[in-house]
Formats: C-alpha cells, structure tokens, sequence
C-alpha cells in the first residue's frame, strides 16, 4: 500500500527529535504517513516554503505562526499550532571576553540567579551589547527581553538584536559579531567545546516551561487534510512519549546525529537529552534537570494561554494593540484539534484548555480525563504569572 508523502521542513536542532523519531521509528508509517523531512538552512527559509505550500508541515519556532498570521514575517499567512514539538531546551551564552569581563566586576556564575546575571552586565561594560537569536520571532528573543525588561535604563547597556542562524552562532561568536547568545541545542554547546563562549544558563531558569516549538500547519491545509492531519499530530505524539522515556536516549542520540539529520556527533548531542551541560570548556557537566521536555507535564499540550502570552510579548515589542494580538495569539494555538485527533489514543487530557502561567513553582496535581496528569514547575524568574480571564 502506498502511503501519503508529507513534506515536512525542519532546522538542524535536537528539538526537532519528535519528526525524526516518528518517521525513523515508524510511527508515521504506522500512522499510514511517509514522512519526507526536508532540512531548512534557516528559519526564513522554512517559513516561506511553508507559507507558498512547497511544505505540509514544519518544526517551527513557537511565536513564529502568531507573526506570520500577523504579517510580521514574510507574507501573511494562517499557521496554526495543534500540537508542541518541545519544551525548553535552550541556552544563554557569553563569549569568553565578556565573561571574563563579568568576573573582573565580581559575578560569580549562578544558573538560578538569572538577575545577577544582568545586573552585572551593566557593571561590566558601557557600550552596546549584541544578543544572537536565531530568528526575530522566536522563544528565544522573548526570553531574552523578558529577563532584561526592568533593567535600569539609565545604567544598563543598550542590547542589539542580532539574528543568526543556529548553525553559524558559534562563529558568529568567534568573529566578534555578537557578545550574548540565547540558541537551541547543540549549538550553544558547539561554542563552548569550539572555546569560544560560556554558557550562563538554561532558558528555563528565565521561564521554567516555555515552549520552544511547535508543529506548524496552514489552516488551509488542515481544513483541506483533516484525516492527514490526525495521523500526522498521533505519529508525533508517538515519537515524544518515546522520547520522554530515558533510557531511549542513547538511540534517540544516534539516531539524530546521523548524516541525513544533524549530521553531528553524538557527543554534542547527548547534552541537551540528558541535561548534562558543559558550561564552560574544561569544566565538568552541570546536572540541569527538565532541560528539555518533549512529553513529561503534558508538554506536548497547545494550551491557549501559551499563545496569549506570546501574543502579549510581540504586540509590546512591536507596539501592537494588546488584546487582540492575544486573542490572535490564542487562537492559533488548536487544543481542539489535539483533543479530536488524540482522543481515541486514550490520551490523558488536561481539563482546561488554558492555565495561570507561572503560577507552579512546583509539580502540580490538576484535573485531566484520566486523572493522572502533574504540571509544573512553570514559574518565571520574577515570579510574575500571567492570566487571560477571556479563555477561560
């Protein structure tokens, strides 16, 4: 029997394991799909394909299908979100100039202290600083403004965005280009063992569960798909709750670094599956637990108020109006596509389809259908929640 070919777009991170996992694995085929993973150098030319159709489906930066349904980025387009590829998973990195600069003003290196951190940079330079992020519109630029949103502005730096692409932010690094770094894994990794920065800590410490990427459908595919895009959300989902199983990581990681797909070593790979991270070259591995989830705490769930919050962040960046830029937000995050394609998996669902962000400093017991679902910890570094009562 011949199966349906889905072309799926994808950048070259250890968070895009779920596609991977289900086509390598055969839960797509299982699923009656033949996925036909597709490697982007960049995120730009991922979301163009997607947006003219030449893909079905993408590995996407979570705020990506807010900004295109915006006009943001490229040409306006209906993207949705059905269904969250990872959670966490990144890196704050500095290079190794500035690090020492950050010693020599007395920072001593907390990965739980991410205001110590900042509040140190503006005792260690005077000039602007240049932060890399891989693309404009991405969890990681949100990360990084929210965590230097209240900084003084009469004594903190100025800060540059500069995007890069994850594969070139270490020579980018290198070359002198950029100063701070927020990226996926392995690449803040790569930039470490190439001797060329440091890193400071896990985006998880600026936000304990923030979605880094999604899977990314236009609408007009979905309304026009509906049986594809069941099987393709169940395959997926296989492939995270077989990822969430530890003792998977040795052959998740190889399986990764195969040429066809990161086409890196296992050795650069393993750190952000296991959360054994090297922060500085020559230094031992630092445990950093929940480093980066792609099925325990429901994190394969879209919940609404993610989208809300993104929304949130874009439209005060972007000078927005703030309401509808997360109402637009939550309403491309499709929880009830999760819930209809998921359900005759017997898959254990959270009662609501949106929560207090924030508001878990600790796992947490909530209702689900089957009654066994724990969230949390989800808590910002400032410990600010977020709420959008119109959900609700």
């Amino acid at each position: 029997m011949t199966h349906p070919i889905l072309n799926c777009g994808y950048v070259p991170l250890v968070d895009c394991a779920p596609l991977i996992i289900a086509k390598e694995l055969g839960f797509a085929e299982d699923e009656g799909l033949k996925l036909n993973l597709l490697r982007q150098p960049s995120w730009s030319a991922l979301r163009d394909l997607l947006a003219l159709g030449h893909l079905d489906a993408a590995h996407m930066l979570s705020p990506m299908p807010l900004a295109m349904r915006l006009g943001l980025s490229g040409q306006t387009t209906e993207v949705d979100a059905p269904l969250v590829l990872s959670t966490n998973g990144t890196v704050v990195g500095v290079s190794t100039d500035l690090a020492a600069k950050m010693r020599a003003s007395g920072w001593i290196p907390d990965i739980g202290k991410p205001k110590a951190f900042t509040d140190t940079l503006s005792k260690a330079t005077d000039r602007p600083l240049r932060v890399g992020v891989p693309f404009p519109f991405s969890m990681h630029r949100l990360l990084f403004e929210y965590l230097v949103a209240d900084l003084d502005a009469a004594t903190a730096p100025s800060f540059e965005i500069v995007p890069t692409p994850p594969p070139l932010m270490s020579q980018a690094v290198a070359d002198g280009e950029i100063d701070i770094f927020c990226v996926g894994e392995p690449w803040g990794s790569v930039a470490v063992t190439s001797g060329v920065a440091e890193l400071i800590m896990p985006g998880a410490a600026i936000w304990a569960s923030a979605p880094e990427k999604v899977l990314g459908l236009r609408r007009d595919w979905i309304e026009a798909n509906d049986a594809l895009c069941g099987a393709l959300i169940r395959s997926i989902y296989r492939a995270a709750k077989w990822l969430g199983q530890t003792e998977n990581g040795p052959l998740a990681s190889e399986i990764l670094a195969r040429s066809e797909h990161l086409d890196l070593s296992d050795q650069l790979i393993d750190p952000a599956l296991t959360g054994r991270l090297v922060m500085r070259s020559g230094r031992a591995p630092m445990q950093i637990d929940g480093f980066l989830k792609f099925h325990a705490g429901a994190s394969t769930f879209p919940w609404r108020s993610l989208g809300a919050w993104i929304g949130q962040q874009i439209s005060e960046l972007h000078g927005l109006d703030r309401e509808r830029t997360m109402i637009e937000g939550s309403n491309c995050w499709r929880s009830d596509l999760y819930r209809r394609h998921l359900a005759s998996s017997h898959v254990d669902m959270p009662g609501a389809s949106a929560k207090i962000e924030g508001a878990m400093v600790h796992r947490t017991a909530v209702a689900s259908t089957r009654g066994q679902m724990i969230l949390g910890p989800d808590a910002f570094f400032d410990s600010k929640t977020f709420e959008f009562p119109e959900l609700n």
